[in-house]
């Protein structure tokens, strides 16, 4: 099979980027990628230095929003199917600055969807999150009929992206499928999220920032184990359709703070407790049953190797660490926190 993969750069792109072309040797992979701040070549690295796998990939630099670069790899290229990361993906970049939001997750769907109307794929897979959900009572669990209730720019784009591609299978049959995933972490992650950013503020011994009481719950799926879910949907899903990925282990977050200093060797006194974001959700959790009964599939890493796994992955890549947290990534982060103290 031969994929389109937007947003192959970043975090979750470029985890499936690796993982396919090391599971699927008849595989190729076209990545189109805008590198924006959280798009990272380095990530890649691996593919680049393995013989067998560079030349079955393909890297294009370029905007989902170029409806004439997208029109034209289509035709160089005549994948079979697309996979679709490409997103601003950062619920208080959204908040600061909800514009590129809505430009790349709602423009950029749209231009990417009409420009397969126009070129046949055989499966467009559209990859979302469990943010579309909203805060869940406990103990509910969403599955994929749940209704969409967003709090942020971020969200609120993806939710609109989500209806927009399924209308596209409504309306013009287009092979679409939606993903909808919970909180990934593991080893290449940008440390604006949680799980990075307290590995990387605690390598550095500076304080940890926690919003509010720090007793929101997420449920915390490994990346490896999310691509292993998008590959179960795109081979096995029904078109139409909507798949929920979850990982099956919900958490407080300052239960995971306490577990990264614990696996760091630092200090519990690092955590700063700060004032919460606008319109913090709670409580996610999701059901994958769904899923796991079309396909089979079921998360394999545990909460706790995984955690150990991406912590010495940061442990033994600090050079990446350092050429991230540098310039613009500092003057966000003093931006977003410097006013939450």
């Amino acid at each position: 099979m031969k994929i389109l993969v937007t947003g192959g750069a970043g975090f979750i792109g470029s985890a499936f980027v690796r993982t396919t072309l090391a599971l699927d040797p008849a595989s190729r992979i076209v990545n189109l990628d805008k590198l924006t701040y959280a798009g990272n070549l380095e990530n890649l690295s691996l593919v680049e230095g393995n013989p067998q796998q560079r030349d079955r990939y393909r890297f294009v630099k370029g905007d989902i929003c170029d409806a004439s670069l997208l029109e034209k790899l289509l035709d160089e290229e005549q994948p079979d199917a697309i996979v679709h990361f490409a997103a601003e993906s950062h619920v208080d970049r959204s908040i600061h600055a909800p514009t590129p939001v809505f430009d790349t997750n709602l423009r950029g769907t749209f231009t990417l969807l009409e420009a397969i109307r126009a070129r046949p794929v055989k499966r467009f897979v559209h990859i979302s999150t469990d943010e579309v959900y909203g805060s869940l009572p406990a103990p509910a669990e969403a599955d994929e009929q749940y209704p969409l209730r967003t709090s942020s720019p971020y969200s609120a784009a993806k939710a609109g992206s989500d209806l927009l591609a399924l209308s596209y299978f409504t309306t013009y049959k287009l092979p679409v499928l939606v993903t909808r995933a919970s909180n990934n972490y593991g080893p290449y992650h940008f440390p604006e999220k949680l799980i990075p950013l307290m590995i990387t503020n605690a390598f550095d011994n500076v304080p940890l920032p926690v919003y509010g009481d720090g007793r929101q719950i997420r449920d915390w799926l490994y990346v490896e184990d999310h691509c292993a879910g998008i590959r179960a949907v795109l081979n096995q899903g029904r078109e139409g359709e909507i798949y929920n990925i979850g990982g099956n282990r919900s958490l407080e977050n300052i239960e995971v703070v306490r577990r990264i200093l614990e696996g760091a060797g630092r200090p519990e006194s690092l955590i700063k407790y700060v004032t919460d974001r606008p319109g913090h959700d709670v409580r996610y959790a999701i059901t994958s049953e769904k899923l796991e009964r079309e396909t089979g599939w079921a998360p394999l890493m545990s909460f706790e190797q995984g955690l150990e796994k991406t912590i010495q992955w940061y442990r033994d890549n600090q050079a990446w660490v350092a050429r991230v947290k540098s310039g613009a990534y500092m003057q966000f982060y003093e931006l977003n926190y410097s006013s939450r103290t």
